[in-house]
């Protein structure tokens, strides 16, 4: 699903992968529950994922989910609450 109106959420999960013992993308697919394919598709940034499964690829990675994905919105204003 991708991000809306000026949305983006960066990912770091190649680099998290190496940080790791330079982990394949298979093995952190296979750590994550998802396929090798889904892990191709996050990391060309065509594909946002589930709240649950960011968090699991963080724990499969052994790090902090804000050291794996940054969000940023199109405008730098914020919803009034």
């Amino acid at each position: 699903m991708p991000a809306n109106d000026g949305e983006s959420l960066q990912n770091q999960i190649r680099r998290c992968r190496f940080d790791k013992n330079e982990m394949t993308q298979q093995q952190l697919a296979d750590r994550a529950g998802v396929t090798r394919q889904t892990i191709i598709a996050l990391e060309a940034g065509k594909y946002v994922p589930s709240l649950l499964l960011a968090f699991r690829l963080a724990s499969a990675l052994d790090v902090r989910i804000e050291d794996v994905f940054q969000y940023s919105s199109g405008s730098s204003k914020r919803p009034k609450s």
